[in-house]
């Protein structure tokens, strides 16, 4: 593959040219090679790191945790499989917390929209703005009658 501008490196990653100068004031890309014109050259492993950028995003990770990676990538004879693990476990418990909270909060949606008719009257004894109002969840259904 020859070099690429940017908007053309962009185009083959499926991201911004803004993304892309992020990314390298972030350290995730290296400082481009310019031509002649003063045009930006990028290097098909420019658009190999910025695949590996976007898959890893893909699964959650941070910059900062992908930058980590990264570094990992670059040189893998001097760290272990260990190091590389010990960043996607924590990811992945960070995920699965998150899972939990988004559960949590599921439940909980689930209880007050149960409790809220939804109909075309006033809002004046709604269930749902009650019971975030209150913090409670409230026996009442809508309108203020019990089932």
């Amino acid at each position: 593959m020859k070099d690429l501008k940017r908007v053309d490196l962009a185009r083959a990653a499926g991201v911004s040219g803004e993304t892309i100068r992020y990314y390298e004031t972030q350290g995730l890309l290296p400082e481009p090679a310019r031509d002649a014109n003063g045009y930006r050259r990028y290097t098909s492993d420019t658009l190999e790191r910025l695949d590996f950028i976007q898959r890893a995003k893909a699964m959650g990770f941070s910059l900062k945790d992908i930058g980590e990676l990264l570094a990992l990538e670059v040189d893998r004879d001097a760290h272990t499989c260990e190091e590389v693990k010990r960043i996607a476990e924590a990811k992945q418990r960070d995920i699965e917390r998150r899972i939990g909270e988004l559960e949590r909060m599921h439940d909980a949606l689930s209880v007050i929209n149960a409790r809220c008719c939804g109909g075309p009257h006033s809002a004046t004894h709604c269930t749902i703005l009650t019971a975030l109002a209150d913090n409670e969840s409230n026996e009442e259904t809508c309108h203020g009658h019990p089932d």
